[in-house]
């Protein structure tokens, strides 16, 4: 059928409806990747649901004007990247254009404020890559391919690091010389600030050991790769979570420098992936506060707890994560006490003290109601909001601005150029 694209949306699709109120019909939703505001599009159903249905494109029949060939030739196909087919000027405008709809959508609030955008260089900048292994019939290493757990095999990213691409390179190698385990499953790569040294994660498939096999891989990757600094294995413990870090070879940890702070990463433990937009990241989020006491919930590994601590008189870092939690031990200074309760627990037994800052960065999944309504009765008057995920935000905004907050500051910092993932900072303060 053919479709006229309205917008794009959050979650990397175009916008169209079928069905219109001209012929009486009510119009329903379809949602088609890889399309562009304003294209006329072939398009082919394949998922109906009672309010929208899904679409596949087949062909572009009027292309905007917007539309420019993209940097990767793995485009479309991978399901990692939404947006090579925009330049990355337009990206970031249609970021900015979703963020605002749907703070009015979700939270009913309109942004009167300037919405400030930070972009990146658009290629090359992630810092982690998890590359997806498969054995048999035949060796791949690569993504799952869009809307689908089928295995595509790349052997280049361009939204990667140079050195993740160069042992993407003697990855290929070592499996076509049949060097690489057939009990790897997953492996990604996490390189340091100056893309100089790496550190390795090897998911594992049941067997539960450091066998010979491993340690012969270890050995080959490091020896044709020495920037390889470390090598840490995983099995799978439940179906949810998975194994401590079994250390294969190197060092179980990498150090990472962010403006004049160096941070403790150890294999397992969540760090930004943008290496060109985190230090722009914590000037944003601490700005020139300074005060006696700022809490830092979703503190990770410090990220922004350390360079807290050289602002306030005393940090309250949260982190329930273990393996987060144990790098954040070692990277705070002495003016930091760490609590590795879950947020919503701390916040509960917190009693009666007045922070004059708290900094939160929580998952996907946001804070919630209970958590927005612990930080409201702690009478806080700065509260600064890292978000990665624009609809929890705007259902938590909703709730902190009905209790007296007001929106002072937005920022929309593009971690994740060519994808439709939208990372943003929000300051919202009270009267004084």
């Amino acid at each position: 059928m053919e479709l006229t694209i309205e917008k794009l949306v959050y979650g990397g699709d175009g916008l169209a409806r079928l069905g219109s109120a001209d012929s009486g019909q009510r119009s329903k939703t379809v949602f088609i990747p890889y399309v562009l505001p304003g294209e006329s599009v072939e398009a082919r159903i394949v998922e109906q649901h009672p309010g929208f249905a899904r679409a596949q494109l087949e062909r572009v029949l009027k292309p905007s004007d917007l539309r420019s060939a993209p940097p990767c030739p793995y485009f479309g196909q991978c399901g990692g990247c939404h947006y090579q087919h925009a330049s990355y000027e337009d990206q970031v405008r249609f970021k900015s254009e979703i963020l605002r709809e749907t703070m009015r959508r979700i939270a009913k609030l309109e942004i009167e404020i300037a919405m400030h955008t930070h972009p990146s260089p658009p290629l090359n900048y992630r810092n982690r890559t998890r590359f997806h292994v498969r054995v048999d019939p035949e060796f791949a290493i690569g993504y799952f391919r869009h809307a689908s757990h089928e295995l595509l095999p790349v052997r280049a990213c361009p939204i990667s690091s140079p050195l993740i691409n160069g042992a993407l390179n003697e990855l290929w190698r070592m499996a076509e010389a049949k060097a690489l385990p057939n009990t790897v499953s997953e492996i990604e790569l996490f390189a340091n600030d100056i893309d100089r040294r790496l550190m390795a994660e090897l998911s594992l498939r049941p067997a539960g050991r450091v066998d010979g096999a491993l340690k012969e891989f270890a050995r080959c990757f490091t020896s044709s790769l020495p920037e390889v600094q470390g090598i840490s294995g995983f099995w799978p413990s439940s179906s949810t979570t998975r194994s401590a870090a079994a250390l294969i070879y190197g060092e179980p940890a990498m150090r990472y420098q962010v403006l004049d702070e160096t941070y403790q990463v150890s294999a397992g433990s969540f760090f930004q992936i943008n290496r060109f937009l985190i230090s722009r990241m914590v000037e944003l989020a601490i700005g020139d506060q300074t005060g006696s006491l700022a809490l830092d919930l979703y503190s990770g590994v410090g990220l922004f707890a350390v360079p807290l601590a050289r602002r306030f008189e005393r940090v309250i870092a949260v982190e329930s994560s273990p393996v987060s939690s144990a790098d954040l031990r070692v990277n705070v200074p002495e003016n930091v006490k760490v609590s590795t309760q879950m947020t919503g627990r701390y916040l509960h037994a917190a009693g009666k003290m007045k922070p004059d800052m708290i900094l939160v960065d929580p998952p996907r999944s946001g804070l919630g109601s209970e958590v927005c309504k612990a930080i409201v009765n702690l009478r806080v008057n700065q509260l600064v909001y890292v978000s990665c995920d624009p609809a929890t935000l705007a259902r938590d905004l909703k709730q902190l601005t009905a209790a007296g907050f007001t929106i002072a500051e937005m920022h929309l910092i593009d971690l994740f150029p060519q994808t439709f993932h939208i990372e943003s900072i929000t300051v919202l303060r009270k009267g004084r």
